[in-house]
Order: C-alpha cells, then sequence, then structure tokens
C-alpha cells in the first residue's frame, strides 16, 4: 500500500514499537507485525493485530497494570 502520510513510498512487511497510552496506563509493544514505509517510518498494523493490540492492553487495564513493555505475540483466543 502508498503510506498516506507522506506519500513517497509503497509499505514494506516489517516490525515495529507500538504505545498505547490511556489515563495512566503505559504499554509498549515490541516487535508488532506492520507495514512500516521505507521513506518516512509511518506503520500501519494490520486489523488482526490492532484487535489484539487492544484486547492486551484492556486486560491491563482491567489488572490496574499501569506500566508495562511486552514482546508482541499473537496468540490463539
Amino acid at each position: 500500500m502508498r503510506c498516506v502520510i507522506c506519500d513517497e513510498a509503497e509499505t514494506l512487511p516489517g516490525l515495529t514499537s507500538v504505545l498505547l497510552e490511556r489515563d495512566e496506563l503505559s504499554l509498549t509493544f515490541n516487535n508488532v507485525p506492520a507495514q512500516i514505509c521505507p521513506h518516512c517510518g509511518e506503520a500501519y498494523a494490520d486489523e488482526t493485530v490492532t484487535i489484539h493490540l487492544l484486547r492486551e492492553a484492556e486486560k491491563m487495564a482491567q489488572a490496574g497494570t499501569k506500566v508495562e513493555m511486552l514482546e508482541y505475540a499473537l496468540t490463539a483466543g
């Protein structure tokens, strides 16, 4: 896909870090699969990855976790 931010390049598969913040919660996932623009570095996670990240963030918020850094791993369920 063409990068919608810079419109200069086609994205390529790669890995990125994603920071999710809400109120006092700060969650960083490393090695998240995404399409990454080689020109500006903008990363685009697909729907499955995004849903997984948001579900994990919600679990952490419900558990009362404030700050966490995790390696991304898509697991069933």
